[in-house]
């Protein structure tokens, strides 16, 4: 995945990403932790990453895309921004200590599409997060993969780039296929066609919080989308705050 979406990654999106830093600032005070040193899961482009160091935090960056952990260096680098970002699936991560809270932003979790995906990942937080230290989640929900993506068709034009999004949802595997389809204009004005599928898995708040369980694991809130407000029938968003015990 993001193999040929990487390259033309940010001129399709439009997110407040500041807003996503200004939320994961106020979970941490609501919870009453102060963390230094912040893990972004499925990092991306930097596009969280980067507001996070901006408001102080040690951040570090993993992804499993070398492309998007490229552009996420260069602006780093451009942002003077000191963030190591490793090349890593997060399911199966590894880091050299422990860090005091993660962060994992724009349905990164949707993207764990096998059985046991989210369970390998949550496992990791026994080794690599401080006790007492949160993980801050989104998923798309159910809602918005039935009503709002199903059999929707969507398309970006922009200057040098075009992009076709087609969403299909399965209801017996829970999983929502993307067909992407790339126009790419080359330096002597004629375009490229390129293509790139990916898929994400629907999960009910219900069966996130039973892994959260089985893994030992504490759930302390599931809010609608940047709020502190309860889920909703029609919340597109839900963000989940995962404690690791302190012992």
């Amino acid at each position: 995945m993001y193999h040929i979406l990487a390259s033309c990654y940010d001129r399709f999106q439009e997110i407040d990403y500041d807003a996503f830093a200004d939320y994961y600032q106020a979970v941490f005070r609501r919870f009453g932790l102060e963390p230094n040193l912040v893990l972004d899961l499925g990092c991306g482009t930097g596009n969280v990453t980067l507001p996070m160091a901006e408001k102080g935090y040690e951040m570090i960056g993993l992804d499993a895309s070398e492309e998007m952990l490229q552009i996420a260096a260069e602006k780093a680098m451009a942002a003077e921004q000191e963030i190591l970002f490793l090349h890593q699936d997060m399911t199966a991560f590894e880091l050299y200590g422990t860090v005091d809270a993660m962060v994992c932003a724009l349905d990164g979790v949707n993207y764990l599409t096998e059985d046991g995906d989210l369970a390998s990942m949550l496992k990791l937080l026994h080794y690599y997060l401080n006790p007492s230290g949160i993980l801050i989640f989104d998923v798309n929900t159910l809602y918005k993969f039935r009503q709002v993506l199903n059999g929707k068709t969507f398309v970006y034009d922009e200057e040098d780039a075009y992009c076709i999004w087609e969403n299909t949802f399965d209801e017996e595997t829970q999983l929502c296929d993307f067909d992407l389809t790339f126009f790419l204009k080359n330096s002597d004005g004629t375009y490229t066609r390129q293509e790139e599928y990916q898929e994400e898995r629907a999960y009910t708040p219900e069966e996130i919080q039973k892994v959260v369980k089985d893994c030992g694991l504490t759930c302390l809130g599931v809010f609608d989308n940047l709020s502190f407000s309860p889920p909703k029938a029609d919340s597109e968003r839900l963000f989940f705050v995962i404690q690791r015990p302190n012992q």
